[in-house]
């Protein structure tokens, strides 16, 4: 297995993005929410944009998934979607690097594996994750090669719109693990509480993914709150 992998084998891997807009919106404050979550236990950081990934990595040596939401136009693949936002994210040292890998044609009309072969013929050595919608689409990036998949646009694509990952049986991630052959699985979507996280270890995920219930305080204020109004 491959350190990096080995690194974050059944380990808690912490998203610390906030976007345009949002409150937290700095990389002087990734890179603190980084290091409270080394502080806190977390094997692994994900991150986006280059200007996060630089001071996350001056403020922690764990493994970073690095990926870059760029907008091209009213394009719905925006996670990683061409060979500019790759190039930049290996300038960076990331260990991994994160994309869309759903059937969806990508802004500059690529395919999924033409788009992979030009990432993989450039950049042999680094580990690449597969954000997927679906079962079928895991089982695409599995077969072309991706080290790591995980259905981080599970509910965020137009076939998979509104749905959320199901906190009591897990059945798309169930479903992702047994299908899957190669690739390591991350459980991320929907994993608010401590004790959701502890029981996808035991579907036999590679590692779990936390974001907003960690991260993004006014998401956490905002469930307090609502739960105190009922």
């Amino acid at each position: 297995m491959h350190p990096v992998l080995k690194q974050l084998e059944k380990g808690l891997i912490v998203s610390c993005q906030a976007l345009e807009g949002e409150p937290l919106h700095s990389s002087f404050i990734m890179g603190r929410m980084a290091l409270a979550a080394k502080q806190g236990g977390a094997v692994g950081i994900r991150a986006n944009s280059v200007p996060d990934i630089l001071e996350i990595k001056k403020q922690v040596d764990l493994p970073v998934i690095g990926i870059i939401k760029q907008v091209y136009e009213d394009h719905p693949v925006f996670i990683t979607p061409t060979m500019n936002e790759i190039d930049a994210l290996a300038e960076t040292g990331v260990e991994i690097i994160a994309t869309d890998a759903t059937n969806r044609t990508r802004p500059d009309g690529c395919d999924l594996e033409s788009f992979y072969k030009k990432v993989r013929s450039k950049y042999p050595n680094l580990l690449l994750m597969a954000d997927v919608s679906s079962v079928e689409e895991a089982i695409m990036a599995d077969e072309l090669g991706f080290d790591i998949v995980a259905p981080t646009l599970y509910g965020y694509t137009e076939e998979t719109n509104g749905l959320k990952i199901d906190d009591h049986n897990y059945a798309v991630i169930k479903q992702i693990v047994k299908e899957v052959k190669n690739a390591k699985v991350l459980a991320e979507g929907n994993v608010s509480t401590p004790e959701i996280a502890r029981s996808v270890l035991d579907i036999n995920v590679h590692a779990v993914v936390v974001g907003g219930a960690i991260t993004r305080p006014q998401l956490i204020t905002k469930r307090f709150v609502e739960a105190m109004q009922k």
